[in-house]
């Protein structure tokens, strides 16, 4: 990529002041020595890049955390106006001209082609001291304090709300910030993800072939649910890094559906149901705030008419019903609860809630099921649904001026934004194994 850009205006050559010409200049030519990424960062975030700071920052960033920074802008990883995607490839294109710049050049010969590159002229002295020529080189004159501006609440949230988003804004409140409020980082996504979306889409297509689960029907059901799974995953390549991660995956998930269907048999033989709902809208209105969301599937009872709420997961969930009510009980998982009065003000008489573990493929499918009355009290789904009324009014208010970090460390490891949290708790226990 050598070279300037086809079709491209070329800009005049930028007047800054020398000092942080002189700075840009250096971090260039340890750019052009080492090659060094932590170089390169600090010149795309430099005023002198000729790349906008919300742009800079955003690309330094991600390239922080999934690859080197000229690659990310190659693939144009950031969904960015065309000016600002002109000015991202014009830096590319100049940062690899200075590496390529030739290393028997002199010093100077070298700083001169850095700012030949970038078309920088540093600011004659007369200009930086205000139109004086009396201050001496190498010196300049100290501007006047500008007074702070006063702080000011975010403000408020005025879109929908879901379960997803109160868990974040409960476990991390500066996540949730970092996330809705601000959309700081573009997430690409993980192969869990990925693993994940392919894995419900595969169910969501084979129940609705086989709403009722028989005996008579296995062959079919494992003839079936292997074609949805390789179909589904395929429409999900992309969001695996390799050929071989995506193999893998999918083995994987061939291998947990295998058991899905023994499990599913043999729970509808002990109470029959009837699949009603796949990916059902849930819709529910909390003191006039929406709350939105999908219910992975419905099931009918069929000797009590009364419905199951299903949620697939294929992550780390409770082990039993107990756990997961302490986390209802503690407004740390709002999903469940969510569904639940959802589903009520629908008309629907819920009996159980269900998360169904599908992640690992060497154990058989055990569902978490909550009684609704027993395992989880009306009471525990009462206080959780009011918890959501008062955590969405804070959101909805617009008056938090600070947005907290949380005081779990755990919450940190998959965060998208722990780097660039300068708040975040330390990390606890030991780093190393002994």
């Amino acid at each position: 990529m050598q070279g300037r850009l086809v079709g491209a205006v070329t800009p005049s050559p930028v007047l800054l002041e020398s000092a942080r010409v002189s700075a840009f200049v250096d971090d260039a030519l340890c750019w052009h020595r080492s090659g060094a990424e932590s170089s390169l960062l600090r010149l795309i975030r430099s005023s002198c890049s000729g790349v906008a700071h919300d742009a800079a920052a955003a690309y330094a960033t991600l390239s922080l955390r999934t690859e080197p920074l000229l690659d990310a802008i190659d693939r144009g990883r950031l969904a960015l106006a065309p000016d600002e995607r002109e000015s991202l490839i014009r830096f590319a294109i100049r940062a690899r001209r200075v590496r390529a710049i030739a290393h028997e050049l002199s010093e100077e010969s070298k700083r001169e082609s850095v700012l030949q590159i970038f078309e920088i002229a540093p600011m004659p002295a007369q200009t930086r001291a205000g139109g004086h020529d009396d201050a001496p080189d190498g010196e300049f004159e100290l501007a006047e304090p500008v007074p702070p501006e006063p702080a000011l609440p975010v403000a408020r949230w005025e879109k929908h709300f879901s379960a997803s988003a109160l868990n974040a804004y409960s476990e991390c409140p500066r996540r949730w910030f970092y996330k809705y409020a601000c959309a700081a980082v573009e997430d690409r996504g993980s192969a869990a993800s990925a693993y994940g979306s392919a894995f419900h889409l595969a169910l969501e297509d084979f129940h609705g072939e086989f709403p009722r689960p028989g005996e008579a029907d296995v062959p079919a059901m494992r003839r079936r649910l292997r074609e949805c799974v390789t179909w589904a995953f395929e429409r999900n390549r992309t969001g695996f890094a390799t050929a071989v991660e995506f193999e893998l995956q999918v083995r994987r998930a061939q291998r947990t559906a295998h058991r899905y269907v023994d499990w599913i048999v043999a729970a509808a033989k002990e109470a029959p149901f009837e699949v009603v709902g796949r990916e059902v809208a849930a819709e529910l209105d909390l003191e006039g705030r929406p709350f939105v969301g999908y219910i992975d599937r419905l099931d009918r009872d069929e000797r009590s008419g009364g419905t199951r709420v299903v949620d697939y997961k294929t992550g780390s969930i409770a082990t039993n019903a107990q756990e997961y009510g302490a986390e209802v009980r503690a407004y740390r998982d709002f999903q469940l609860p969510f569904y639940y009065w959802a589903r009520t003000a629908g008309g629907d008489r819920v009996t159980h809630l269900v998360l169904i573990p599908l992640r690992d493929a060497l154990l058989d499918v055990r569902p978490v099921v909550m009684h609704v009355g027993r395992s989880i009290t009306f009471e525990d789904l009462e206080r959780s649904r009011a918890k959501m009324i008062e955590l969405s009014g804070q959101l909805a208010a617009g008056q938090i001026e600070r947005f907290e970090t949380t005081a779990d460390p755990s919450a940190c490891t998959y965060c998208a934004y722990a780097i660039a949290c300068a708040q975040k708790p330390a990390a606890s226990g030991p780093r190393f194994g002994s």
